[in-house]
């Protein structure tokens, strides 16, 4: 079933939390629920090119808060924080509440996140850049950054062709059916001249062995210490090996036959 299942809606309460934090009765709970829907649609066609990751919203009593995820916080913020008043201005509108709150927090490395990596591969094919390009400079850009593997799966008329198709490239692990897995995972579309093409992306970015905070705006949990580790790791550890492979290899081969050339030759 991992295969099937939404990888997030799998480690709910588990690894993750939710996005929406509050609490409805049987009388509320689908205005409530439609209003996040609302706000979501609204706030992502409003900051279009704003690298938006997720939207948080909690409730309080007489009180929205609204978090915004991105990886483009300036462009949110805009000069002097006119933007956001605008937005904040636009909310209370849409919402009818009077305390609307509106929380930004920067995502320190987008090359790990699943919607913008997405996001990201849908408008380099608006863009008429080659599909397979797109995803494999997204595949290495992620392994780069301390990914423990990735799969990108596209599906449509790739390259214009007649007939739809889907492919699927992956590097790394992705152990879907492993709960404590911490793994990212969006849907995306991009829409060209050819009709709608599908992108799906699934990031691993580690194992999470102890308790975790399930607040979707805590910064600094399990996965981004894991990942902070990897990074180090892949850079000076791989790094390393490759260096010693070389650095040998030159040592043991070259430098002996070279002392061995030497040796005939006197």
């Amino acid at each position: 079933m991992g295969q099937k299942t939404n990888p997030i809606g799998a480690r709910l309460g588990i690894i993750r939390g939710w996005e929406s934090n509050w609490y409805g009765n049987k009388k509320d709970f689908s205005t409530k629920l439609i209003e996040d829907n609302k706000i979501r649609t609204y706030l992502n066609a409003r900051i279009n090119k704003g690298g938006i990751s997720k939207i948080v919203i909690e409730r309080t009593l007489n009180k929205l808060i609204v978090t915004i995820h991105t990886s483009k916080p300036g462009i949110i913020i805009g000069k002097g924080g006119n933007e956001v008043d605008r937005i904040k201005e636009e909310l209370k509108k849409l919402t009818g509440k009077e305390d609307v709150q509106i929380n930004i927090l920067e995502i320190r490395r987008p090359e790990l996140d699943a919607m913008i990596v997405g996001d990201t591969i849908a408008r380099q094919i608006e863009n008429r850049i080659n599909y397979k390009r797109a995803i494999k400079m997204a595949i290495a850009s992620a392994l780069r950054m301390g990914a423990e593997g990735i799969k990108i799966k596209i599906s449509g008329r790739l390259g214009g062709a007649e007939i739809a198709r889907t492919e699927e490239i992956k590097q790394g692990r992705t152990p879907l059916h492993t709960l404590r897995m911490d793994i990212d995972y969006a849907n995306v579309f991009a829409l060209t001249v050819y009709g709608k093409i599908g992108i799906k992306v699934w990031i691993c970015k580690g194992e999470i062995l102890g308790k975790r905070d399930l607040n979707p705006n805590f910064v600094g949990g399990k996965s981004d210490v894991s990942d902070r580790r990897d990074r180090r790791e892949g850079e000076g550890g791989h790094g390393g090996h490759r260096g010693d492979r070389r650095g040998g290899g030159d040592r043991r081969g070259g430098g002996d036959r070279r002392g061995g050339d030497r040796n005939r030759q006197d």
